[in-house]
């Protein structure tokens, strides 16, 4: 069964401890394991654990201030001369990190999304902080480690967002 979907929650906080190798491993072989359109796989990832980098990450937007303090991130990149489906590159890059979400749960570990594509301001940023070449577009930075504390993970199911054979107003 699949109770990483479950159990999965944004986590924002964790210990200030490091993430095994193998386990970070674990994340980056999920995230590629990911459907692609005509499995054009446009992704790359920089694994980011050096305090100075994860400042200037920090400075992406308002909503990433904590990435100064967590043990490491994946930056989500997507490559322009693998995609030959150009319109669905951030499809693709999104499946791959919902996998790194959910095999950071089955690793023990925390993780939250952080959007970055297509806000130009925090794509720039990104490509600046990495000095990113032209073909390579920011889409995404994944924070993650050890949670601080154990999270609430809250039931989301809605069935009046469910509709059978046609759309029927609320």
């Amino acid at each position: 069964d699949m109770n990483e979907i479950f159990n999965r929650a944004s986590v924002r906080v964790f210990k200030d401890a490091p993430v095994e190798k193998e386990k970070i491993e674990m994340l980056l072989k999920a995230a590629m394991q990911a459907p692609s359109a005509g499995n054009q796989r446009p992704w790359e990832f920089i694994v980011v654990e050096d305090k100075k980098t994860l400042e200037q990450l920090s400075e992406t937007d308002p909503y990433a201030k904590f990435v100064a303090k967590v043990p490491a991130a994946i930056v989500a990149l997507g490559n322009t001369d693998e995609m030959r489906f150009p319109e669905h590159w951030e499809q693709d890059l999104g499946a791959a990190c919902e996998n790194i979400l959910l095999e950071a749960v089955s690793q023990d570990l925390g993780a939250v999304w952080l959007g970055v594509a297509p806000l130009k301001e925090r794509m720039d940023h990104i490509t600046k902080v990495f000095d990113l070449p032209d073909n390579i577009r920011p889409y995404a930075i994944i924070p993650f480690g050890y949670a601080k504390r154990p999270y609430e993970v809250e039931e989301r199911y809605d069935a009046g967002r469910v509709h059978f054979e046609k759309y029927t107003q609320k």
